[in-house]
């Protein structure tokens, strides 16, 4: 594996980042999801765009929120470039989280993200194809739409053939995934 970059934090002692080359370790992009509108989408729909994917769902009230205003500022410090990527957030509570909910949700961190959920059996096995874990608790108080959800972290990226380029951590610095996506745009229009 390639060596990881460094950065330099606050007081100027480099840090390893956390996000790692995975080309030949992770399954490239694939998936038969829905998006805005109820539309049918698959990988092929961000072809030649660079995808940064990220599980969780819209009810979350700390990580997911987080996550989506840091792959926004990404895209800012990418400039005219962000148009050559795609945020790609797939919701592991399909139940609560339907097509326009979810890209309302997306949309108000950036206007390239799309929302993406599908069957719970489209979910899970895109979870298991990347890894992921969730677990949807129990509802509580005879409520079926009072539950919470647990699920891992993680930024998957691809590169714009839809190659498994890299995974970052959820708590990795903008400026270290900027940095990460900058090469992979050279595949991407």
């Amino acid at each position: 594996m390639a060596q990881a970059m460094n950065e330099t934090i606050a007081d100027d002692a480099p840090r390893e980042t956390q996000v790692h080359p995975v080309r030949g370790f992770l399954p490239d992009l694939r998936f038969n999801l829905v998006g805005p509108g109820s539309k049918p989408l698959s990988e092929a729909d961000f072809r030649d765009k660079v995808v940064m994917m990220f599980f969780g769902y819209s009810s979350c009230p700390d990580i997911c929120p987080t996550t989506m205003a840091q792959l926004s500022q990404v895209m800012h410090l990418l400039g005219d470039d962000a148009d050559k990527v795609r945020i790609l957030f797939v919701s592991v509570d399909p139940h609560r989280d339907t097509p326009d909910k979810l890209q309302a949700y997306v949309e108000a961190f950036d206007n390239h993200a799309i929302g993406l959920t599908g069957s719970e059996k489209q979910v899970a096995e895109l979870a298991r194809r990347y890894r992921v874990a969730y677990q949807i608790e129990k509802p509580r108080n005879n409520d079926p739409n009072n539950y919470e959800v647990a699920h891992s972290r993680g930024v998957y990226i691809f590169d714009g053939k839809g190659k498994a380029a890299l995974l970052a951590s959820d708590s990795e610095t903008v400026e270290a995934l900027a940095n990460g996506v900058r090469p992979l745009l050279t595949t991407a229009r």
